[in-house]
């Protein structure tokens, strides 16, 4: 079956196929593929004459290429052909469908597919995700072309490598296209939370459920709350569990405020005891306070250890805490002072926290409300302020990112009730 250089299906719709003695036994209308090694292929073409439509198998095609479709069969042998939901269409289920692409971290559609020759059958060897697919299946490639090279401009190619692709479920007839999930766990989480957002929900969570832990951790503050509703119901609880395990505890709290009631008691309780009470603190404090802003995993030392020391259980410590701005010096639990990273680095090995601490740093209530912890961090340009309760016990610390979020709010942040 041979096939003349690229050939895309949009070129090849509405062609007329012609039998052995030149009569037409219809128009394209469509392809019929079936998974194939290495790559999925034509295994049938729908052919429509009259509106009724027909089967016209691959083992029956004789040329086939861009200018000239011809059958080994004649009319009287085509068969009838009924639609079926079992079959997977080029046409009706790939063209447009939406497609990961993991080079520019977005979501992409497929305007046409392109087919090659190979061992005697006609392969999907890409997809075209650019506007050249679109201007082909309107029949103006050509002379968009032209008019491009006009005003010294090229009409670029853009084409994803089936290689690069593969179905999200694992039978072909429902295909939704992604990239591997090898590609997508190296994108930074923000742009995986962008595609799942992008792509229909169902798939959403499959594209999650494929994640690493850790990836998948980091990914789901970043969506909607509705999303990571469907996201967690969905998941087997010890992945779910493994996934929350991994977040910050504000963050987690955040999550498990969007459950239901009996979902989030579920994964607490199966959560580590210290983690899950730290989530449980978090969660009993109102969302527009810092109580509600605030993380309780920060770098806390007594007030007599070296700066040797200090940096020394800095590394030991540091891998376990997701932002790290200050040490805070407490006894007891009560905060005594503050040291910057910068001081720590500037000063001498043997000069102990107590002499490079401030003392008079700012603080906050857990219930002061987070526009004046915002205008805080702001004037005295903070990079966290910890919060303390009317004893100056030290409970956690807001940081700068949270008060982005304030700036910004993103769509996860709603008011968190006590599970």
């Amino acid at each position: 079956m041979p096939l003349f250089g690229e050939v895309f299906v949009s070129e090849l719709i509405k062609k007329p196929v012609l039998d052995p003695k030149g009569d037409e036994l219809g128009t394209v209308r469509d392809f019929i593929v079936v998974k194939g090694e290495p790559l999925p292929r034509v295994s049938a073409l729908i052919l429509e004459k009259k509106k009724k439509q027909y089967l016209l198998e691959w083992k029956n095609v004789g040329i086939f290429n861009r200018r000239i479709i011809s059958s080994n069969i004649y009319v009287l042998k085509v068969q009838p052909y009924g639609p079926s939901d079992d079959d997977l269409l080029i046409a009706r289920d790939i063209f447009d469908k939406q497609i990961v692409d993991a080079n520019g971290a977005k979501v992409v559609r497929v305007n046409d597919v392109k087919l090659e020759g190979q061992n005697a059958y006609a392969c999907l060897v890409g997809v075209d995700v650019g506007i050249r697919g679109i201007l082909r299946r309107f029949g103006v490639e050509r002379k968009s072309e032209k008019l491009y090279r006009l005003f010294g401009k090229t009409l670029v190619h853009n084409l994803i490598s089936w290689s690069f692709i593969q179905p999200l479920e694992p039978r072909l007839t429902t295909i939704s296209l992604i990239v591997p999930r090898q590609m997508i766990s190296a994108l930074h989480p923000a742009d995986i939370a962008d595609i799942i957002s992008e792509v229909p929900q169902e798939q959403g969570v499959a594209l999650f459920k494929g994640l690493d832990p850790n990836v998948a951790a980091e990914a789901l503050h970043e969506l909607e709350p509705n999303v990571k509703r469907a996201i967690i119901e969905g998941l087997d609880k010890d992945y779910a569990t493994d996934v929350v395990e991994r977040m910050p505890p504000d963050e987690a709290a955040d999550l498990l405020s969007d459950l239901e009631s009996d979902k989030a008691k579920e994964i607490l309780e199966s959560i580590e005891k210290d983690e899950a009470e730290d989530i449980q603190e978090l969660l009993a404090h109102e969302e527009d306070t810092a109580g509600g802003l605030m993380t309780n995993q920060f770098i806390a030392y007594p007030a007599g250890l070296t700066v040797q020391e200090a940096i020394e259980k800095l590394r030991l410590d540091s891998p376990e805490v997701e932002t790290v701005y200050y040490i805070y010096v407490v006894e007891n639990e009560k905060l005594l002072g503050i040291a910057s990273l910068r001081d720590l680095i500037l000063s001498s090995p043997g000069v102990r926290l107590s002499e490079i601490m401030e003392t008079k740093s700012k603080t906050v209530s857990p219930n002061t409300n987070q526009q004046d912890v915002a205008e805080l961090i702001s004037k005295y340009n903070l990079l966290a302020i910890p919060v303390v309760d009317d004893e100056n016990n030290l409970l956690g610390i807001v940081t700068i990112d949270d008060i982005v979020d304030i700036l910004l709010p993103p769509p996860s942040r709603k008011k968190r009730r006590s599970v």
